[in-house]
């Protein structure tokens, strides 16, 4: 076992690595000056080909080679040996020359974009986000290559292993014909009831993060082991023991800013979770981001926008912010939670529209990797499909192509994993009810104790031993469907 035992120590150092550069993401997003810029680029850029000069060196090739004739102890050195070969076929596929450019591009299209999002320009960032979508089109190419896909599955790969367009062609089909009539059904109901009373501000910032805080203790944040900060694009990042949290306030309204939370602590518990033992392994890794995002979506839309959360939460919300009066009881704060309402900026979307959003995201990255749609072209594409899938058009770009920061960091292939994740969410949520009933009363008294208990058998503690489909499919007794995301928002808002 000489051959893989030498790679995992090579991947350990790989991996700290990694740790490294996301640390410095973080920094980049939440503490750093802006004249950091450069020298910033210039360290993300000398640590990722220091990764792929250590995955691309012959002696690498080499041991790989050897270590798939090893006899391993057990299924999980087997499953690192596959994830190890999969990391080295996405590093192979490109070379150092492309690796650096992508880095310095994308960094310098990222500090761009704050400045022409603030400033409403889509024009001052069209040449660098142009320059990074080049890029990813010539990584996307290589890879598709070594990975036999389409070059659009290739950058999906990245984000999501295995996953394929027909797959989400055919569940976002699935959601195209269920939810136009069904937002209609959904308006109509919250119609008969009455709009409900939002609380009035100023919500002062310091008070949302300490409810923030608190409730993040509540779901099982490890503020020893984690932290809670403000960037101008809400993320969880850090490291398994070192969980960075972001997120943004208006004073104007707290909900928003506390459900956010709430998603990106449902990150952070995956993160947590994972196999301590494969810590520095590729094995130990989170599977991919469609189960990353169920794990965020099923904490804030399944759990902490129900009845039960929001019966235990109303008191907090009330004595943080000396609230008074009826807007403040729990069925009118649940009623504020699940409103239904389309709207322009997906982060803040609701459950029943959301999924618009990203199915509109998906449409347009594709059709620019494959050439089919000119940069240029972007924001009126953009306003086009928000006004046929959602019936609203942006008064101007921050509020259309520039509010996420994605391509222009060089995310491209991610966004399905969104909805992809919510549709995972709502199944892995039924399931865990059906195995401990009792988990929503239990939520009504703050305690998630077995939730997050069961997530960690079942999700967490699996890391990347096996598939996405193989690991929900254990978990919940069948593969990825719409039939519970469906089933859910009918229950909820029908």
């Amino acid at each position: 076992m000489s051959a893989y035992l030498e790679l995992e120590s090579r991947f350990r150092r790989i991996a700290a690595l990694n740790e490294a550069v996301g640390m410095l993401h973080w920094d980049m997003s939440v503490l750093m000056p802006t004249g950091g810029a450069s020298a910033r680029a210039e360290q993300l850029a000398a640590l990722k080909l220091t990764i792929h000069e250590m995955k691309t060196s012959t002696e690498f090739h080499d041991l790989l080679e050897a270590a798939e004739s090893d006899v391993l102890d057990g299924s999980w050195q087997r499953a690192n040996l596959r994830e190890m070969r999969r990391s080295w076929v996405h590093a192979n596929a490109v070379d150092a020359d492309l690796v650096e450019a992508m880095t310095r591009a994308s960094s310098a299209c990222e500090m761009v974009w704050r400045e022409a999002r603030s400033e409403n320009d889509f024009a001052k960032v069209l040449p660098y986000l142009e320059e990074v979508l080049k890029l990813s089109q010539e990584a996307g190419k290589a890879k598709s290559v070594a990975l036999e896909c389409s070059v659009y599955e290739a950058l999906l790969d990245q984000y999501e292993p295995g996953g394929r367009t027909k797959q989400i062609d055919d569940l976002f089909a699935d959601l195209v014909s269920f939810l136009p009539d069904f937002l209609e059904t959904a308006l109509a109901k919250q119609a008969e009831q009455g709009e409900a009373i939002a609380p009035v501000g100023p919500f002062d910032a310091d008070r949302q993060c300490n409810l923030g805080r608190h409730l993040m203790q509540v779901l099982g944040f490890d503020f020893g082991a984690g932290r809670l900060d403000v960037s101008l694009h809400p993320f969880c990042g850090g490291v398994p023991g070192d969980i960075r949290i972001t997120t943004r306030y208006g004073e104007d309204d707290f909900t928003q800013s506390l459900m956010g939370v709430l998603h990106e602590t449902g990150h952070a518990l995956y993160e947590m979770g994972l196999p301590e033992e494969w810590r520095y392994q590729p094995v130990g890794a989170a599977r991919g981001m469609v189960l990353h995002e169920s794990q965020s979506l099923l904490i804030e839309m399944q759990a902490c926008r129900s009845r039960e959360f929001l019966s235990f939460a109303a008191p907090l919300m009330r004595g943080a912010f000396g609230g008074t009066g009826p807007e403040w009881n729990h069925e009118n704060l649940y009623r504020l939670y699940t409103h239904v309402e389309p709207s322009f900026i997906r982060v803040d979307a609701d459950e029943v529209t959301y999924p618009a959003h990203v199915i509109l995201r998906y449409r347009l990255e594709r059709a620019l990797i494959d050439d089919q749609l000119a940069l240029v072209d972007l924001p009126d594409a953009w306003n086009s499909g928000m006004v046929d899938l959602l019936g609203v058009r942006p008064p101007d770009d921050m509020q259309g192509c520039l509010q996420d920061i994605h391509w222009y960091d060089g995310a491209w292939g991610y966004f399905p994993t969104y909805t992809l994740g919510a549709m995972a969410a709502s199944q892995l949520f039924a399931a865990a009810k059906v195995a401990h009933p009792d988990i929503p009363e239990m939520i009504s008294r703050g305690d998630f104790g077995l939730l997050v208990g069961w997530m960690r058998n079942n999700i967490h503690a699996t890391g990347s031993s096996r598939t996405s489909n193989d690991i929900l499919l254990a978990a919940t007794g069948k593969p990825l469907g719409a039939d519970d995301f469906k089933a859910h928002l009918q229950e909820r808002y029908g």
